[in-house]
């Protein structure tokens, strides 16, 4: 029997522009008739339901028809992890990058599940992963086996197989969370946000304090500092490209490509923390 993936706490978010599917849900929409929040008027012929005829409406009405009131039903979205599996994700810092990557698919699995969403994951490294691949499913439990395998995984490889992920999305707009370090040059994240335009794109930047700001150095038997062999041979241009890196930067430069309808990118270099997830959402 197979120990079961340990706990992690789920996180609350919400999408931007309103869901577009037709499953009843939690999010805000512009769809349906009869929910619960007041969208507008329509002429009776749009929507047949004497019940919720408006008097004052209908008299105000150029052109004499009756107007109905329409409500915005709440609606369900599908919720996918994209995740980059190349192998910078396996650097082990403070903590391991996939072990990061396994407790925030465990706890958006969780989450989507809570808000009667579906879920889905997408693995690429140097190609879109088939045995990485769960279409959006509502089953509960997955979470925890995507997990458990990302644990025992040995990544290799580029990360340039992130672009052929929007191949595997659904068709109706998605609430997509971008799971890497990104650690690839700007012209392959422009093309992989790109093909992620027609869905609402989450940045989640998984990094490890440890990558840009190295332990101290160790003095000498003589009490002199010791020279780091790569600081010897950085120059100029290695040390403006070492500063870009660090993740305040990197951030910005992630946040100029991501599509209009995007979040702006949600920087994990402490853990996975539901907390700080959650906050992201409000604050964005």
């Amino acid at each position: 029997m197979k120990p079961a993936a340990p706990a992690v706490r789920e996180f609350h978010y919400r999408v931007r522009h309103g869901a577009a599917g037709h499953v009843p849900g939690a999010h805000r929409s512009r769809r349906g008739e009869a929910g619960l929040e007041f969208r507008g008027h329509v002429p009776l012929t749009q929507a047949p339901d004497t019940r919720r005829i408006d008097v004052h409406a209908s008299l105000r009405d150029a052109f004499g028809q009756w107007q109905v009131r329409v409500f915005s039903e709440r609606k369900a979205v599908a919720v996918v992890v994209i995740a980059d599996l190349s192998a910078s994700m396996g650097y082990r810092g403070v903590r391991r990058k996939l072990d990061v990557l396994a407790d925030f698919t465990q706890a958006a699995a969780e989450s989507a599940w809570r808000a009667g969403d579906s879920f889905g994951f997408i693995g690429c490294d140097e190609r879109l992963r088939r045995d990485w691949l769960l279409p959006p499913t509502r089953r509960r439990g997955l979470g925890g086996l995507l997990a458990q395998r990302l644990r025992r995984l040995d990544p290799q490889g580029s990360a340039i197989g992130l672009a052929e992920a929007a191949r595997a999305l659904p068709h109706r707009r998605a609430l997509v969370f971008l799971v890497s370090d990104f650690h690839l040059p700007i012209a392959d994240l422009e093309t992989v946000l790109g093909g992620l335009a027609h869905h609402e794109v989450v940045p989640v930047m998984v990094w490890d304090r440890q990558e840009f700001d190295p332990p101290p150095q160790r003095p000498d038997p003589a009490g002199r500092p010791r020279k780091r062999r790569a600081d010897a041979g950085l120059g100029a241009a290695g040390a403006a490209r070492a500063l870009a890196r660090r993740p305040g930067r990197a951030a910005r430069r992630v946040a100029g490509a991501v599509p209009p309808a995007s979040l702006d990118p949600l920087v994990l270099d402490d853990g996975y923390r539901a907390d700080a997830v959650s906050a992201h959402f409000v604050q964005g």
